[in-house]
């Protein structure tokens, strides 16, 4: 029988749900049998995410690759990214999820900033380890305890977006610490515009110079946006985009690596192998066979 990686979509239980939902990490392991997919195998998100941890030692899957956690880890995912919890003894925390219609209302209140920084897995690490001193994880458990309780229902909305706008901000003022403060610039709109022409075209060129061309600069100057803003050059973020959606498919979809060699732009099948193992270290079926 065919296996594939499941596809997570919202589904919140409380009713007259705006898009947001918090559950704890215990729960979430306690139910773990009883639920339609196991959480400690991959699966592909439908929604946002952001994972606090708050006690006990573990491992989380992005992308297929796996991160160490702890307490006062922070793992934020966006809609669309691969991932796998593995429950211990100990492991305590929160799981905050919401839609992209919900975060797209949040947009117009938070800094542009903000949204780039914990929500683009090209540019930053999906980790932030959270100092002691640090209050977010008050913010969060507040939130948590507005959420549950069920006799409190007036003006909740308008609740969870103003904890959430305070939570998000402090998050990003943890990540500015952690990573260069990346501001809005021409280098930056020119590197976010190529990652939207790559997401439209990687299926039909996976040559630099051809995205450069539509961007009217040169090779050499999205060469230099590339190296400033991600450490490597504009071939090898085309090369590490187009691996990560020829994993995706793989693991997420009946398709054949043949088939997908063709819907990935390869004219040949056996290029795509090629390709796929030089940049990996697997063959398609046997990376998909170690994921499913």
């Amino acid at each position: 029988m065919h296996k594939e990686i499941p596809h997570i979509v919202f589904d919140s239980p409380k009713p007259e749900n705006s898009g947001i939902d918090i559950l704890t990490i215990s729960s979430l392991a306690e139910r773990k049998d009883d639920i339609t997919h196991n959480p400690e195998k991959a699966h592909q998100l439908a929604f946002n995410m952001i994972v606090f941890y708050t006690a006990g030692h573990s491992r989380q899957l992005v992308d297929f690759v796996w991160h160490d956690v702890k307490k006062n880890t922070i793992i934020h995912l966006s809609k669309g990214q691969i991932n796998a919890f593995q429950f211990s003894d100990g492991l305590e925390g929160y799981i905050i999820l919401f839609t992209e219609d919900y975060l797209k209302k949040q947009i117009n209140t938070l800094p542009k900033n903000e949204v780039i920084r914990l929500f683009n897995a090209h540019l930053f690490s999906p980790i932030i380890q959270v100092p002691e001193d640090s209050n977010v994880s008050n913010y969060i458990q507040l939130f948590f305890q507005e959420y549950s309780n069920i006799q409190e229902d007036y003006n909740q909305e308008n609740t969870y977006s103003a904890l959430y706008s305070i939570i998000f901000s402090k998050l990003e003022r943890l990540k500015q610490y952690q990573t260069f403060h990346l501001k809005r610039s021409d280098k930056l709109n020119s590197f976010l515009a190529f990652k939207s022409l790559l997401e439209i075209h990687f299926n039909t060129s996976r040559n630099a110079d051809f995205y450069a061309k539509k961007l009217n600069i040169t090779y050499k100057h999205l060469n230099s946006i590339c190296k400033d803003l991600v450490t490597i050059t504009a071939k090898q973020f085309i090369d590490a985009f187009v691996i990560l959606e020829a994993k995706r498919l793989l693991i997420n979809s009946e398709i054949k690596s043949t088939e997908l060699a063709y819907s990935l732009g390869f004219e040949e099948p056996t290029n795509f192998v090629k390709y796929f193992k030089k940049h990996t270290g697997f063959t398609p079926n046997s990376f998909k066979k170690d994921f499913i």
